[in-house]
Parts: structure tokens; sequence; C-alpha cells
């Protein structure tokens, strides 16, 4: 069974391509025009396992805020298609990420319900590198969370250089959707009590 999402979407501010194989080896093609955000797609893909494509042409001339969001929008679209109807999945899965000084623990539910608890250090640096704004990586994740219809938790307990503490969130969170959405073996059908999620 192929567990493959591709979602393009196109409006007046983006051109967006996503394609996701959720049983690849971690081979990832992103460019979105946003250097940091690539590095943490990358990241997402390569320590989930999923070979990643992500294509994105958007209004850098205005920000980067429309080139960010609306790539993490079809990323969840893409995600939500590759699990197709879920059947077999673990669904559950945590994951603690340490890098440096900075720790980030994520826990999923594939539920079919998006919710997102977000928190992080405050007072870090409002930028990395010249396009990306911090208090974007919240903002990934509820755009991520609303299309792939999840229940996400993120918490950094601790942390002091941005860079770290927005990458093992990234890092943290392709673990635990890795781990949620493999097959288990023992599981025949939905796992779920209703039969759907």
């Amino acid at each position: 069974m192929s567990r493959t999402g591709r979602v393009e979407r196109t409006t007046k501010e983006t051109s967006v391509a996503v394609e996701i194989d959720l049983d690849g080896t971690g081979r990832t093609d992103v460019s979105t025009g946003v250097g940091f955000y690539d590095h943490m797609l990358d990241q997402l893909g390569r320590h989930g396992l999923f070979d990643l494509t992500v294509k994105t042409d958007g209004d850098l001339h205005i920000d980067s805020h429309h080139t960010i969001e609306d790539t993490a929008l079809a990323l969840g679209a893409a995600f939500r298609q590759a699990l197709g109807d879920k059947r077999g999945i673990v669904r559950f899965a945590a994951a603690s990420v340490p890098l440096d000084e900075s720790l980030a623990n994520v826990t999923v539910d594939l539920s079919g319900r998006p919710y997102l608890v977000h928190t992080e250090p405050e007072n870090m640096a409002q930028m990395i590198g010249p396009d990306y704004d911090t208090t974007m990586t919240r903002h990934i994740l509820e755009s991520f969370v609303a299309q792939a219809q999840v229940a996400l938790h993120v918490h950094v307990p601790y942390g002091r250089n941005a860079h770290h503490i927005v990458e093992c969130q990234f890092k943290a969170l392709a673990r635990a959707l890795r781990y949620a959405s493999e097959i288990d073996p023992r599981q025949t059908g939905i796992p779920s009590t209703k039969g759907a999620l």
C-alpha cells in the first residue's frame, strides 16, 4: 500500500507543491526561498524518514509570512492524504529531542481532530537569519495541525539559542510523527473505539 500525499496550493500570494511518502528513507528536496525554513523542513523529512519534496514560490518581496504559512498548510494536507484511512497505524507517539542546551518534548495523536498546545521559552531572539521570524514557529504548527487534523503538544521547557530552540522542535516533531504513523503489525483495523479517525 502506497502511503503518499501530493498537494498543490496556489493563491495570489504563493504557489506551493508538496509531496510526501511516509514510508521513505528521509530523502528531501526543499526550496521555499526562506533558508532557515528549508533547513527545518529538511530536518522534518530526514528525522521522520519521510521522503519530502517542497517547492514554494511566494511573495517574499513583502515578507516570509505567506510563504511559510501556505507551505505548512500544504504539508499538513499532504500528510493527512498520505495517512489514508489510518488503518493499522500506531496513532499515538511522543519524542524528546535535545539540541545542546535546548530540549523539545512532542506528543501527537493522529486523531482526526486538530488541536495544538505549544510552549517555548520567552524572550528568545525574534529573527533567525534575515527572514525567519521566530513567532512563526507556532503559526507553522497551527497551520500544519489544521490541515493534518492531528492533536499536537509541543513543549520546550528550556533553551537559550533561538536556532536550537526551533530546530529541536522540528526534530522532535519528525520523530513523533514517524512513530505515530508507523504500521503496527498487531493492529488490523483503525485504532479507535469509534471505528474511524
